[in-house]
């Protein structure tokens, strides 16, 4: 079983490496610059982002479930079609967001409270990065496709391809060519049309299956769209839950001016990489979870759950380590500000509870998108959003200022993994 765990999770790691290995450089470059205004925009610029693409992200989670169990089931057709639903439905909606994208930018910063500099920066970026929504959704639902079919080797390669050519890029938009904030977003944009074209070049390997089970009248036929959206529509809600949360945090960290906003978005990169390491066991959690389940396999779906957590909890005593001895390392790469580099050391014990603290969650995630229970996640989110996370926020704020912003998102990581594991038993091993 660790076997199998690790030839789906190794892979995902590799690729999600290369995430917050671009977001650290992004950062570096920018906080390098001669202002902090243009970490801000990008910060909040990126906020704007996650509300957008991990609205769209449901594809991909979506499409990994529905894929994983129709592998299962060795009912190859049923998983073609899965993949050709979420990419007409995330063309559609990206083609809608350039579209919509004036009254995008008037809403959000109608909301977001940065100084007016960074918003300038912010909005421009803004602005040149929603070209590549086309794109940035394809590539979701193809990488999504490729998980459930129990392959992590190609989208491992996609997404090297397109976090190695996003750094370049940017370098190239940035030190060559004088631009600031925005050669962050121009860079983006190339970088996901170039992972799109290699993504349909590996598409282009199973020719004869796209072509027999393009059957439109089968792929948009009702029963089979009203299941998809059903399912889609709560790790919709649930995923924009999060965003809300994770903006929300952003949005707050605005408020308390430039300088900490500088520094809880450095902070939060600590977050990020773990994140996106152990996501790499979640994503193997929503292949092998979603294979058993298909295949009506209880006994492996609860030994593979169980090891899951096993390898979780090792990852989180391994990075609780890392940040202890390597945290300031780190931290001379992203800036050389003093002022932001001085005011973030006294929250940088909140980076060590960060491991321990948040592994649960994203193990259950991997394991209920698995298996689809996915009103069971969405209920979950919604009760560590708006019970927990905000509340707490307005609680510990006056109290405890940006200590009490992080306590109440680290309340709202353990209300994820104490919700999910009380629902965990009636909504999937239960359910064969």
């Amino acid at each position: 079983m660790n076997k199998r765990i690790l030839n789906i999770a190794i892979p995902n790691i590799i690729s999600n490496i290369t995430i917050p290995l671009l977001g650290i450089v992004d950062l570096s470059l920018v906080g390098h610059l001669e202002s902090k205004v243009y970490i801000g925009a990008i910060a909040l610029g990126s906020m704007i982002f996650n509300f957008i693409y991990w609205g769209f992200s449901f594809l991909r989670m979506g499409t990994s479930g529905f894929a994983a169990q129709a592998y299962g089931k060795k009912d190859f057709q049923d998983s073609f079609y899965q993949l050709y639903r979420a990419l007409f439905v995330g063309l559609v909606g990206s083609v809608l967001l350039i579209i919509i994208q004036k009254p995008i930018d008037l809403l959000s910063f109608a909301i977001i409270n940065g100084s007016d500099e960074v918003e300038f920066y912010a909005r421009q970026y803004f602005h040149i990065r929603i070209w590549a929504a086309p794109a940035t959704i394809a590539i979701y639902s193809i990488s999504g496709w490729y998980i459930g079919m129990q392959n992590a080797k190609t989208p491992m390669i996609i997404a090297i391809t397109v976090n190695l050519l996003n750094i370049g890029f940017n370098v190239l938009f940035i030190k060559v060519f004088g631009m600031k904030s925005d050669g962050v977003a121009l860079g983006t944009v190339f970088a996901q049309y170039s992972g799109l074209i290699v993504s349909i070049l590996f598409l282009s390997k199973n020719k004869k299956r796209l072509k027999k089970y393009l059957i439109w009248k089968d792929i948009l036929q009702l029963n089979a769209l009203k299941k998809f959206f059903n399912v889609n529509k709560d790790i919709f809600i649930r995923t924009m839950s999060l965003v809300i949360a994770l903006s929300f945090f952003t949005a707050k960290s605005a408020k308390y001016g430039d300088t900490l906003l500088a520094v809880n978005t450095l902070l939060l990169q600590f977050f990020t990489i773990y994140a996106y390491i152990v996501d790499g066991f979640a994503y193997a959690g929503e292949a092998l979870a979603g294979k058993y389940f298909g295949a009506n396999d209880k006994f492996n779906l609860i030994k593979v759950s169980k090891h899951l957590f096993y390898w979780g909890l090792l990852m989180a005593v391994l990075f609780t380590a890392a940040y202890y001895f390597g945290d300031r390392m780190l931290l001379n790469v992203l800036t050389d500000n003093s002022e932001v580099i001085r005011n973030i050391q006294p929250y940088l014990f909140w980076v060590y509870l960060i491991p321990v603290l948040t592994f649960g969650a994203f193990i259950w995630d991997g394991i209920f998108i698995g298996v689809t229970a996915s009103s069971s996640m969405r209920n979950a989110m919604l009760i560590s959003t708006f019970l927990i996370f905000i509340p707490f926020y307005f609680l510990l704020h006056h109290f405890f200022g940006n200590h009490g912003l992080w306590a109440a998102f680290m309340l709202f990581m353990i209300a994820r993994l104490v919700t999910l594991s009380l629902f965990a038993s009636k909504n999937i091993y239960q359910r064969i």
